[in-house]
């Protein structure tokens, strides 16, 4: 069924212009609050990011509540992480997450988590957005069930709470020079409080938002600002988050980025060392590297591989035993405190890595030897390029060109009207060829 809202991560587009509206996020509410809390007087937590449009979504969101006698719980400026984290925790029916993650302001969306604090399926999706439709033809609660919305105090600080805990108590950051980029986002406040109770000698960009400087310049999506900060204040290492703290980038003293798989390696070396990764591996998406499948495998480990969106690692995690997982793009879950991607908590476990091992960050996150591999992003109008004869005819090229040697992935984005063409070999002219097959027709009916 063709959907209306829902991408690869819950709703989100152009503020004021179908699907990101006030009117969709009412909608929203509404459906949800009888779907999930239909006996009322349940509470909802609601999070949002900086931009300056989240306030007018999280009205919209508490209109929709309260006219269906559900409570509203505001938790504030939160990352994403904390909305999961304090649904699951409160037993609240649903969690709210306002933000268009690594988007510029003109964008805003909305993310879901169910009372386990968890993504929904796309199944749910599809039921929700049919009771969207519907919305505004149903019952109401009745004046005297009217719900007054509340807001949660300390909703930041017991977020900080649960991160620190997974690297135990007595960790010492002091020795460790830090530059945080909290891309004026969700995170600006949580993040650097965190490193700062761990004694980290912290130099901090992009953490004065203003309601329009989110993800502008700054982030895990534009890290030319945290590589010079690295290189200009000799710092140990650089973490650049999205704008709503559920990814993050790492940045080595030399000014180098690692991406997401060197950091889940990283991570599942040492979890593996202590005893404490479960499922016998870890889970990807498609477009995690081969490098990082080689390394494990060395180990005697593997590596489980699912559809690109964290939510999809989260439930083949659930579903299979494994407690990390995550994305090359930097979301990362550690499901043991976490339900969803998490730039902090992944932060603090390299830190902590880093400040128990001492050396350079440029070798610590040189973990394995990435396989040659590019992602080319082709933007289109009209009809969906993928589904063309002529890229279907280049893909079967090109998969019997790479053969076992390399493989490619060709999607669609969630979030962006972008084809994402990525090719991958174990030998870099051979991916240059078959991606430049796929890519040229691709463009060719965008």
């Amino acid at each position: 069924m063709a959907r209306q809202y829902f991408g690869t991560d819950g709703i989100r587009g152009r503020i004021n212009k179908a699907p990101m509206t006030a009117e969709t996020a009412l909608r929203l509410a509404i459906a949800a609050a009888r779907t999930f809390a239909p006996e009322g007087c349940r509470e909802v937590v609601i999070g949002r990011d900086t931009r300056r449009s989240g306030k007018m979504i999280e009205a919209a969101l508490i209109a929709g509540l309260t006219s269906m006698g559900v409570k509203p719980v505001r938790l504030g400026v939160v990352p994403t992480p904390a909305v999961a984290l304090i649904t699951r925790e409160t037993g609240a029916a649903l969690g709210f997450m306002v933000s268009a993650s690594h988007n510029k302001y003109e964008d805003n969306g909305l993310k879901l988590f169910s009372p386990e604090g968890v993504k929904f399926t796309d199944d749910v999706e599809e039921a929700l957005e049919a009771a969207m439709a519907a919305a505004f033809e149903g019952d109401y609660a009745p004046p005297a069930a009217i719900s007054e919305p509340a807001g949660m105090a300390g909703a930041g600080r017991r977020y900080i709470g649960r991160c620190l805990e997974t690297i135990g108590k007595g960790q010492d950051f002091s020795r460790l020079k830090v530059v945080l980029d909290c891309a004026h986002g969700a995170g600006f406040e949580t993040a650097p409080e965190a490193l700062r109770r761990l004694g980290a000698q912290l130099t901090l960009i992009g953490a004065e938002p203003d309601g329009v400087n989110i993800n502008a310049g700054v982030g895990s999506t534009a890290t030319g600002a945290l590589k010079a900060a690295v290189l200009e204040t000799g710092a140990d290492i650089g973490i650049a988050l999205d704008g709503d703290a559920d990814r993050l980038i790492v940045v080595d003293e030399t000014g180098e980025e690692a991406d997401g798989d060197q950091v889940m390696a990283l991570i599942a070396s040492e979890m593996h060392r202590t005893q404490r990764l479960k499922g016998g591996g870890m889970v990807a998406t498609v477009m995690s590297n081969m490098g990082l499948d080689e390394y494990l495998k060395a180990s005697d480990l593997s590596l489980a591989r699912t559809k690109v969106g964290d939510r999809y690692v989260g439930e083949h995690m659930r579903q299979h035993g494994f407690n990390l997982g995550g994305e090359q793009s930097g979301h990362i879950i550690l499901s043991d405190v976490s339900t969803t991607g998490d730039g902090l908590l992944a932060g603090l476990q390299v830190l902590a890595v880093l400040a128990a091992r001492g050396g350079k960050a440029s070798t610590l996150l040189r973990v394995f030897e990435p396989a040659p591999q590019k992602l080319v992003n082709i933007r289109y109008t009209g009809a969906n390029p993928i589904e063309s004869d002529r890229v279907k005819a280049a893909l079967a090229e090109a998969d019997a060109l790479l053969g076992s040697r390399g493989r490619m992935v060709v999607r669609k984005s969630g979030t962006e009207p972008l084809i994402r063409v990525m090719a991958e070999a174990l030998d870099a002219e051979l991916m240059h060829r078959a991606l430049a097959l796929v890519a040229d027709a691709v463009k060719a009916q965008a």
